[in-house]
Formats: structure tokens, C-alpha cells, sequence
């Protein structure tokens, strides 16, 4: 069987490292992505990150990167919290995971000081390998929202579609990824969430990847869900290829792949980040294999971990990534 090329990519975050943690100042955020960079080229991942680092403040070292980055610099959101209004939050539905609100809205969201093209910069001078950026998606970015202006979750989370998609307009990257783990465990909203990300992906200039998992904080799947509830979503999305989460919950929602548009390259998960035991190639290899014997040659032209690495040891997550491509490799020289 001729099998088409298969990249290998990461999701994104990858472990910061220990002495970034401890002296958290420019050169240093510089010198971890040089680093993290050099690390992915020398596993021979194919489409690198900058590890999320891009999104890292040096100023503010334990915000959260996948929300409060984007949060904090936009206009109509405040992030002083008082007691009650915590007190409203910890009661709220889905959102067990997070201590605080990413924020309070009060009037209308605008870009403020968020400025990911400068963000974007930085980063693509530090490798000549084909770079993705990434960006959260509008909808999870507004479910860790208290709405005190808007009352209506779908205008307010097109507000930030607007935003983020006005910096994703100056950005050159040849791949960028708008990432998504909220929706997976909320399918009464598919009907119309792809309106707003696909806002977003309307004004990105390289390839287009959509990434959906289940979530991952402390190594816990946070949202629980079936890939079939979101089948009209992803159908619906303005995407070139998907970063799905496989690994972890096992291949047997595989066939129900075969309805996915047929421009719309798969992407598979198949090394878990939720657990520290490192795949062989050989493992990995063979649930490339098992997709491709499900769904077809054509059809899976990516593979990469389930999510981000943020939360595993650096030595584990980097076998990880050298297993993922040795385990490509040997799927290809059997072709």
C-alpha cells in the first residue's frame, strides 16, 4: 500500500525549563526557545512550536499562556476579582478546573495591548524549520469569562473572534493553529461555534489546523464528550487538517471519521501526554497503521502527541517526540 507523506508536529507547549522557571528575564525566555526549538529539530519533528513561550511573561511567570495571555491585554475585561464574584464562578458549570475567572467583561471587547504579530516575530527568527503558531480558540477563550456587559455567550465570543482575528491578519506563519478544549465537553453549542472560529481562520495567511482535545490540566481529561457529537462542527469548520486527541481515549471512535469532509486532512493523536510511560516506535507505528487500515491511505496525513507537553517531565516529553517520529519512519518504510 503507497501511503502519502505523514508530518509529525507537536500540539504546542512543551516543559519550561527549570532555570527559566527561576530566572524568568528575556534573555533567558529567548535563549528556552532557542532550545526547545533545537530540541524539536533534532527529534526530526517535522513542523515545529516555540513551546508556547511566545505567550510566557517574564513578569508575570504563572499566568496561564493558553488564557490569560490572550485575556489580560484586551479591552473590556478586567482581571480584579472580588470575593463574590469568585464565589459566582466556583459555582459555574465545566469549569471545576480553573480557581479563578480569566477575566470580568464589562463593556465591549476590543484588542487593547494584545499584539501576537510582535509575539510572531520574536519567534520565527530562531529557526529556519517550518514553524506553526498557535492561537486559543474565541469560544474557550469566552467560557472562562464572567459576562457582565454582553448576557449572550455568542455575541460576546464573536467579539473576540474579531480581535483575534485582526492580529492572526498580520501574522506570515506557514502553519497556524487555533486550539479548542472546552467545546469537547459541551456539544449543545457546536450548532454555532464554528462561526467564530472559523472567523479566526479566515484571516490566517499559511495553512490552517484546528486542535480539539479533551482537555489537560494536572494530566486529567477535563471534558467528557464523543468525537460524533462534533462531527457537524468539524464539517462546518474553514480548516485545512485536524489535531485530534486519539491516544489517550483509544481508536474505537476511529470509523465515524469516514463522514469528516474529504479536504479535511486528519490529524491523529498517538503518543498520550497523560501518562509518563514513554511509546515505542513500534506502539506508534502500529496506531498509525490501525488508522490508516480504518479510514485509508489518503486520509491521515498527520500525527502528533494528544496535547501540549506543559505537563511532563522534559526527558520524558522529549523520547516522546523521538518515538513519534521513529514510529512514523517505520510506517513509511513498510509502505
Amino acid at each position: 500500500m503507497s501511503i502519502p507523506a505523514i508530518k509529525t508536529t507537536v500540539v504546542g507547549s512543551y516543559p519550561i525549563p527549570d532555570w527559566l522557571a527561576a530566572y524568568p528575564t528575556t534573555p533567558n525566555l529567548i535563549d528556552a526557545a532557542k532550545v526547545i526549538l533545537k530540541t524539536q529539530e533534532l527529534a526530526g519533528i517535522d513542523v515545529l512550536t516555540d513551546g508556547e513561550l511566545s505567550r510566557f511573561d517574564v513578569g508575570h511567570p504563572e499566568t496561564n499562556g493558553m488564557i490569560e495571555y490572550f485575556i489580560r491585554p484586551m479591552s473590556g475585561i478586567t482581571t480584579e476579582v472580588s470575593r463574590e464574584i469568585l464565589a459566582d464562578f466556583r459555582k459555574r458549570e465545566g469549569m471545576a478546573f480553573r480557581s479563578t475567572p480569566g477575566g470580568i467583561v464589562h463593556g465591549k471587547i476590543g484588542e487593547g495591548a494584545l499584539n501576537l504579530p510582535a509575539a510572531w516575530q520574536t519567534m520565527r527568527t530562531l529557526t529556519d524549520r517550518p514553524l506553526k503558531f498557535t492561537v486559543t480558540s474565541p469560544y474557550m477563550l469566552a467560557k472562562t469569562l464572567l459576562d457582565e456587559h454582553y448576557s449572550d455567550l455568542r455575541a460576546m465570543t464573536m467579539d473576540i473572534a474579531e480581535v483575534l482575528r485582526r492580529q492572526v491578519a498580520e501574522i506570515d506563519a506557514p502553519f497556524l493553529q487555533v486550539d479548542e478544549a472546552n467545546l469537547t465537553g459541551h456539544p449543545e453549542d457546536a450548532d454555532w461555534a464554528h462561526e467564530p472560529v472559523n472567523h479566526v481562520l479566515g484571516a490566517v495567511r499559511g495553512e490552517k489546523g484546528l486542535h480539539l482535545c479533551f482537555g489537560n490540566y494536572g494530566g486529567q481529561s477535563i471534558q467528557a464528550g464523543l468525537w460524533n457529537d462534533l462531527m457537524g462542527f468539524l464539517n462546518n469548520l474553514d480548516v485545512d487538517h485536524l489535531v485530534l486527541e486519539f491516544a489517550r481515549r483509544g481508536y474505537d471512535e476511529l470509523p465515524m471519521f469516514r463522514d469528516l469532509r474529504e479536504d479535511i486532512a486528519l490529524g491523529v493523536g498517538v503518543v498520550d501526554i497523560k501518562d509518563n510511560g514513554v511509546e515505542s516506535p513500534d506502539e506508534v507505528a502500529h496506531r498509525i497503521e490501525h488508522s490508516i487500515d480504518v479510514l485509508g491511505p489518503e486520509r491521515v496525513r498527520w500525527v502528533h502527541p494528544d496535547c501540549g507537553f506543559w505537563m511532563l517531565p522534559r526527558s520524558v516529553a522529549d523520547r516522546k517526540m523521538a518515538a513519534l517520529v521513529a514510529g512514523r519512519d517505520l510506517v513509511l518504510d513498510r509502505a
